[in-house]
């Protein structure tokens, strides 16, 4: 090459340098490339540690190590500096050398959070970067940040962890965890390294879902292409996905794009409070519809409902109620719905089975009602978006789907008040299930109703999904405690009435006080209706990007409690007054001064907490004894639900968390 032609190219990077320049500058933002030291003088640095000689990728190289060379370089690495100076013509010089035998001699680089910073070699990465290279031999050293609780810096620590078993930079995520999941997803074990054909296929994925996701607008997206890689293989085998052509996996992620916006959000759910109101037309509406008729669909007149349970209602007193609610809807919309019930769905069996089996039937509404079946739903989902399918669970960040579960908290309020009303002594017993999220909020909900009525009272929790050898009511009993909260249903079997919230008479006679009460019925009432009557968004992630949880309450009539006759008549008056005041909005439970256990203070008592802080609420308060299981304490049988919906689910290893 001669030296008029390497010129040409340097000119040719140095507009780009110059347009690059001129863009930042008119942005507000620095147009050189940024100096990991001026970068490290504010971060706290545990440790160097030397890579040796690695394959850098070149689009993680981002800056240079020290400000030496700062002014030459625009911030995409092109050369600012004029043609006749001594820099251009080692640059030109380089260049043709590139062109005419490649550039070997590796550069020598410091790595800091996943970014490369240049110490020597600028103008080789100069030349290289023009010219399109994907990566560059170089000797990096590592500098390790001491470890905080950000999540950049647990992302950070944790692909260090996995680095030497991957052994590439090239995969990017934006949340932590995800390394042990892809590490899961590759069908390897915790510590198990990659070959280099696990890499190269890990990678081609990679780069196929990046170039589709980059055509869809996925530069101005805060996820990355990995995360989405994340997502299709929860719903896909690695084995599926590799076998897939371009125009295949293009399909796949379309189908699952509402749910890749939702992975952006820094909370990807968004709570509904209450059923929507009925949909009513704007003006502009219904003169578009009288000009050009049947342009905008019309409300179905008739749909199929289908429900999928876990289990049977012989066996289940859950899906018993649920199937209580499914016959609300035949009856309150007789000659519109039809509903048909199918059980026995067993995750990783026979449940995306039996919800396809639904949908070939023709069925228009889903409704799964347990959350193991969230994967046998969101995998119909992306099948089929034309089908509304719903799942009973919390918190599942998924927008192709939507969620739905009540207010307990609320109904729990109200006991809590009668239990303390009834309760001789300062001790209440409660029995908890899992520590899923909602559950805090409905033991601290309890404890505040009980102190309400009883203001030196201690609620002593019972987890029952910690290994025991006793049940309850013989540990509550042994301890003197008279008043309990028990399980929220019956248990198939039990001889005794140990549900609700209840009493210990002399003899060991249970007297019931109140127990909780869903209106299924009512809640997929409202749903159906929604649709009937246009209410329902067709865009799934609703209004923000983000994944749909109803979480309905005492107001739209899908949660209540149930008092017993035998309650004191003032106690009656009052649980009347507060279940009024939840419904009014007049009484909130949370709208009081509020004491943690480890003594921080969670509220003033102003006001009470939005619903996204009650539904993440992961602590208690200092009425309670007791404290918010880990999954590491969980007895084995308890362990998948926490995996579904644990408050901590994210913080699980790789091989603890759910399987889809």
């Amino acid at each position: 090459m001669t030296h008029a032609e390497a010129l040409e190219y340097y000119l040719k990077a140095q507009k780009l340098a110059q347009r690059d320049y001129r863009e930042k500058t008119a942005a507000g933002q620095s147009p050189f490339l940024p100096v990991l030291d001026d970068i490290l003088q504010n971060v706290q640095v545990e440790n160097q540690l030397p890579l040796g000689l690695i394959e850098m990728p070149l689009d993680l190289l981002v800056g240079t190590k020290t400000a030496g060379r700062t002014a030459a370089f625009a911030s995409n690495f092109m050369p600012l500096l004029g043609s006749r100076t001594e820099f251009a013509a080692k640059w030109t010089n380089l260049c043709a050398a590139h062109l005419d035998e490649g550039i070997r001699e590796p550069l020598k680089c410091f790595e800091y959070m996943g970014s490369f910073y240049v110490q020597e070699g600028n103008k080789r990465a100069s030349v290289l970067k023009f010219f399109g290279a994907s990566s560059v031999p170089a000797n990096v050293t590592r500098v390790v940040p001491s470890y905080n609780d950000s999540p950049e810096v647990r992302l950070y620590y944790e692909f260090m962890h996995y680095y030497p078993l991957i052994n590439t930079y090239a995969l990017r995520f934006s949340k932590p965890g995800s390394f042990a999941r892809l590490q899961k997803a590759m069908g390897k074990g915790p510590e198990e390294a990659w070959s280099d054909e696990d890499r190269a296929d890990a990678l081609s994925l990679y780069n196929w879902v990046g170039k589709a996701f980059k055509a869809r607008g996925g530069d101005a997206l805060r996820c990355t292409a990995g995360d989405v890689m994340l997502l299709l293989l929860r719903l896909y085998p690695r084995q599926e996905l590799a076998a897939c052509s371009p125009a295949e996996l293009d399909k796949k992620l379309d189908a699952l794009w509402d749910d890749v916006l939702a992975l952006q959000a820094e909370d990807p759910v968004t709570v509904s409070a209450k059923p929507a109101e009925p949909a009513k037309p704007k003006a502009a509406d219904t003169l578009i519809e009288r000009i050009l008729p049947g342009i905008r669909p019309a409300p179905p007149t008739h749909l199929k409902v289908a429900f999928v349970h876990e289990n049977s209602p012989e066996v289940s007193a859950w899906t018993s109620q649920h199937e209580f609610g499914r016959t609300q809807l035949d009856t309150a919309f007789a000659g519109k719905v039809e509903t048909v019930p199918y059980f026995d769905a067993t995750p990783g069996k026979n449940a995306d089975e039996l919800v396809e089996k639904a949908i070939a039937e023709g069925a228009n509404i889903v409704f799964t009602t347990s959350p193991k079946l969230v994967g046998a739903s969101l995998r119909a989902a992306v099948k089929h978006p034309e089908v509304r399918i719903l799942n009973c669970s919390m918190e599942m960040p998924y927008a192709s789907i939507r969620t739905y579960y009540t207010r307990v908290y609320e109904a729990k309020f109200i006991t809590g008040a009668i239990a303390g009303a009834m309760a001789h002594g300062d001790r209440i017993g409660y029995v908890a299930d899992y520590p899923s999220y909602g559950v805090p909020a409905s033991i601290n909900a309890f404890a505040l109703g009980a102190r309400m009525t009883n203001p030196c009272v201690k609620v002593e929790l019972f987890w029952t999904c910690l290994p025991q050898e006793e049940e309850p009511l013989t540990v509550f009993t042994r301890k003197g405690i008279e008043v309990i909260s028990g399980r929220d249903a019956p248990v198939p079997g039990r001889p005794h009435r140990e549900f609700g919230t209840f009493l210990i008479r002399p003899g060991g006679v249970l007297q019931d006080l109140a127990t909780p009460f869903w209106h299924w019925g009512q809640l997929y009432e409202n749903v159906v209706r929604s649709v009937l009557d246009g209410s329902w968004t067709r865009d799934k992630s609703g209004t923000d990007g983000r994944a749909v949880n109803y979480w309905w309450g005492m107001n739209s009539g899908v949660m209540d409690v149930l008092l017993s006759r035998e309650l004191p008549p003032d106690v009656q008056h009052l649980a009347h007054i507060l279940r009024d005041g939840v419904i009014s909005g007049l009484v909130d439970p949370f709208a009081c001064r509020i004491t943690a256990q480890d003594g921080t203070l969670q509220n003033l008592g102003h006001h009470g907490f939005d619903l996204e802080q009650i539904v993440h609420m992961d602590w208690l308060c200092d009425a309670v004894d007791g404290h918010i299981p880990e999954y590491d304490e969980l007895a084995e049988a308890s362990r998948a639900m926490y995996r579904m919906q644990g408050i901590h689910r994210d913080r699980l290893p790789a091989e603890k968390e759910a399987d889809l």
